[in-house]
């Protein structure tokens, strides 16, 4: 996996890049299906002039798609634990999709309401 990352009004790289490992392994596990190099991250990390708030967005490029999400929190972790988050429920929903687990749901039956009035 390519991973790029671009920094807009932030001093410490650090704490990113060591903070975004553990994610970013996760998402390889998910991908292996894919080739490594057909698998793009890139993100951009800015900090908010008017608050005190990180704002972290993520776009990954797939060769059956392109998913992006947005992470916002007050420190640098919180951004990336929700931005990593929903790219991840992003990626199993598209793999549901592409395998469309959609129409091999098997419908139940419903269960019969016993009514309440005894009949005569």
């Amino acid at each position: 996996m390519l991973f790029t990352m671009t920094y807009k009004n932030v001093v410490l790289h650090e704490p990113m890049e060591t903070g975004a490992v553990p994610h970013i392994a996760k998402l390889e596990k998910l991908l292996q299906s894919y080739s490594q190099d057909a698998v793009k991250l890139h993100g951009v990390i800015a900090k908010s002039v008017k608050k005190e708030e990180y704002l972290l967005t993520l776009t990954l490029t797939i060769p059956t798609g392109k998913l992006h999400c947005v992470g916002a929190g007050a420190h640098i972790r919180n951004s990336l634990k929700t931005a990593f988050m929903e790219l991840e429920g992003q990626i199993k929903k598209h793999k549901e999709h592409l395998r469309h687990d959609h129409e091999w749901k098997r419908k139940r039956p419903r269960p019969q309401i016993p009514s309440l009035v005894p009949e005569s």
